[in-house]
């Protein structure tokens, strides 16, 4: 079995406890199981060479019944079908979990976008959104920034919808992505929203424990967008990030490390490998690291069975999706060690990208304030009806996460009912 069809299984697994716990109708059971649409699309891109070359990308769209299908693009050399499969399952749940009218979907083309200059990537961006044509929409399907894409191609594939749309329509339609730049109708606060929105996660976890940020210490995994704004906020809450690791290396400063200057560093020199007021250390050192919080902020599938008896944290925020593997969060669970779920500690970015889409709704804008105000609130929320489960189910606080999310979506079709 290939790693990707593995999370697709662990995803679907989490559904399937979830709907067991509830004793979910078999009818809503079967629908939530798999998307209901997958879309492979190929399309030609023309490199500088002059030489074109046939790329595939994809679009699942697991399930509508809350709202418009919503998610992110990826692009990464792992893109493929099961992978996208369960990142859009995991987005259905996790806009449930938050009460978004929102429904899960998710995108992706299969390339290393590193590999392409950036008017490769213009063409890819256009030539893909252009395949897609009318999959997705401002009402319909929403996507939105995600790894190896950002606000600078969401504006791309704005243009692009738009300039497939009547004239009457064109402004009407800028909320077709969100993510994009604030420029073009982004919200202020999206960039930073996922992260942001981890560490408010991880904030009231630790007021569920009476225990204060303050001089605690945290190892992130992953720098880019997520790692980085969860970085500066956990810093900015109190917390010495002590340890950072991205795809070139980790590095470790006991004391904690500047977190403004490294965002600069890795910036200017892509990525935090040779960040000179830091000793460097192995993954393997990182993820042992006695650390009192470890954030991982990359890919999928980083805590594994190999490597989850070194795990010396107390309190794991999964900023990444699908970071721990089932077989190392049993261990965790039975070890004792708090986990805040992908579902919970991600959401911020979804939010946010709410917000952004409710403003191009109704022509305004929101001060940056005004959205990390709403966006903690919305996750506070979430936060206490996760914690009133896990008391009340005696269960973990992945499998509440879930059941809360799958109570939500069991309420919505019973009061639908199902067509026909």
């Amino acid at each position: 079995m290939t790693s990707s069809a593995k999370l697709f299984r662990e995803a679907t697994a989490n559904v399937e406890a979830a709907a067991h716990s509830i004793a979910m109708d078999p009818k809503v059971r079967a629908i939530l199981s798999g998307p209901m649409n997958e879309l492979i699309v190929n399309f030609p891109v023309q490199r500088d060479s002059g030489d074109y070359e046939m790329l595939q990308g994809y679009r699942i769209q697991h399930n509508n019944i809350l709202g418009p299908y919503k998610g992110g693009m990826r692009f990464h050399a792992s893109v493929d079908l099961d992978e996208v499969r369960a990142l859009a399952t995991w987005m259905t749940f996790k806009c449930a979990l938050v009460r978004l009218p929102f429904g899960g979907a998710k995108g992706g083309v299969a390339i290393d976008p590193h590999n392409f200059s950036d008017t490769e990537l213009e063409r890819v961006v256009r030539r893909f959104t252009h395949s897609l044509g009318e999959n997705i929409g401002p009402e319909f399907d929403i996507p939105a920034p995600d790894m190896g894409t950002d606000a600078r191609m969401m504006g791309w594939m704005m243009d692009t919808y738009l300039n497939s749309r009547g004239p009457g329509e064109r402004q009407n339609a800028r909320r077709v992505v969100t993510g994009k730049p604030v420029e073009l109708g982004g919200s202020l606060g999206r960039a930073a929203a996922t992260g942001r929105g981890a560490a408010y996660a991880l904030r009231h976890l630790y007021g569920e424990f009476d225990r204060s940020l303050d001089g605690d210490t945290v190892a992130i995994q992953g720098f880019g967008n997520v790692g980085s704004h969860a970085a500066l906020t956990l810093s900015e809450l109190g917390m010495d990030v002590v340890a950072v690791a991205d795809v070139g290396g980790a590095i470790h400063h006991e004391t904690g490390l500047d977190i403004e200057k490294l965002v600069r560093f890795s910036q200017e020199n892509g990525g935090v490998a040779g960040y000179p007021n830091a000793e460097p250390i192995s993954t393997e050192e990182f993820f042992a690291l006695d650390v009192d919080v470890l954030v991982p902020a990359a890919l999928e599938a980083q805590i594994t069975a190999h490597n989850v008896d070194s795990i010396r944290a107390r309190w794991i925020v999964e900023a990444a999706n699908g970071p721990i593997t089932a077989e190392a969060a049993a261990v965790l669970d039975h070890g004792g060690v708090e986990v805040i779920p992908d579902i919970l500690a991600n959401s911020g970015g979804v939010i946010v990208s709410y917000y952004e889409w409710v403003q191009n709704k109704t022509s305004d804008q929101w001060s940056a304030v005004d959205v990390d105000r709403r966006l903690r609130d919305t996750v506070w929320d979430a936060c206490d009806r996760v914690a009133a489960q896990r008391v009340s189910r005696a269960c973990s606080r992945r499998q509440a996460a879930y059941i809360e999310a799958a109570e939500l979506l069991q309420t919505v079709y019973s009061l639908r009912g199902i067509f026909p």
